[in-house]
């Protein structure tokens, strides 16, 4: 496994691959890996010839007050997953290579940056979008996967995909949750331990949501009030939003539909968690 931090290596070794014919496959992270990380590195050397890991903590998707310098990293433990995992090439460049002083230009999505997290934290997806095209371009894979946890940035990244022309496949794969339901993240290592527990109620709030659809409800705002009710039990929480929306487009739905799926934000004590599930089933 080779580590590589230099913008033009990683482009050259790219480039010699897809001069021999290999394909790329290309997972994208802020690093402090987990199984849910794991499982699309898994999935991408399936996929691809040579399979390329990125961490980078990305310091222009973080607002003011947020937790640039905070956000948790252990790069010996994220090797030691992705040799586990068959990673052919670590890229991790540091913040000054990827945004030299004189830095200009970004890439910004409309309309589906205007609401859940686009809309709680301004600017987010602008970073987001900026770095992961940033990162296409020097690495240059033909496939990149990504986990539906976030499930507005594979949204978001499926778009500027396609509008900017990237030949790149995007794939979006599974959450992966904890024992008892708690969607994988790597800001779960915040919470204390009773916050961990009151973080459940996330789980919870889905599965009352899907009762309640499974039962015959097609009408969004009593699943919603429910799914808020259930969360606002605990003491530590604080919603950010609890929304249905079209998968596609993200807009607010009144009806839920088979493109419906239940998106949350809550904060439980300082950690802002997110998940999410569509609410009928074989989705």
């Amino acid at each position: 496994m080779e580590t590589i931090s230099d913008i033009r290596m990683m482009q050259r070794r790219s480039m010699q691959a897809h001069r021999t014919g290999q394909r790329i496959a290309f997972v994208p992270t802020m690093g402090y890996l987990h199984e849910g990380h794991a499982s699309l590195l898994r999935e991408g050397r399936k996929r691809g010839d040579l399979l390329v890991l990125s961490i980078f903590v990305n310091p222009t998707q973080f607002g003011v007050g947020e937790d640039l310098d905070t956000y948790p990293r252990n790069f010996a433990r994220d090797t030691e997953i992705a040799a586990a995992a068959g990673v052919d090439i670590i890229f991790a460049p540091e913040a000054k290579a990827i945004y030299p002083v004189d830095f200009a230009t970004f890439v910004e999505v409309e309309g589906l940056t205007d609401t859940l997290c686009g809309k709680s934290r301004p600017g987010h997806f602008r970073g987001v979008t900026t770095v992961v095209c940033k990162l296409f371009n020097i690495v240059r894979p033909d496939i990149a996967l990504f986990g539906r946890k976030d499930f507005q940035q594979l949204a978001v990244i499926r778009r500027m995909t396609e509008d900017l022309n990237l030949p790149v496949e995007i794939v979006g794969m599974p959450i992966v949750r904890e024992p008892d339901g708690l969607a994988m993240s790597s800001r779960n290592v915040y919470l204390a331990v009773d916050e961990r527990r009151q973080a459940l109620a996330l789980i919870d709030a889905i599965g009352a949501a899907r009762g309640m659809v499974e039962k015959g409800e097609r009408q969004a705002t009593p699943v919603i009030e429910a799914v808020r009710r259930r969360i606002e039990r605990e003491p530590a929480a604080r919603i950010d939003y609890v929304q249905i929306c079209d998968a596609a487009t993200l807009a607010d739905l009144a009806t839920i539909t088979s493109e419906a799926v239940l998106l949350l934000a809550v904060r439980v004590g300082a950690t802002r968690l997110i998940d999410n599930a569509f609410l009928l089933q074989g989705r």
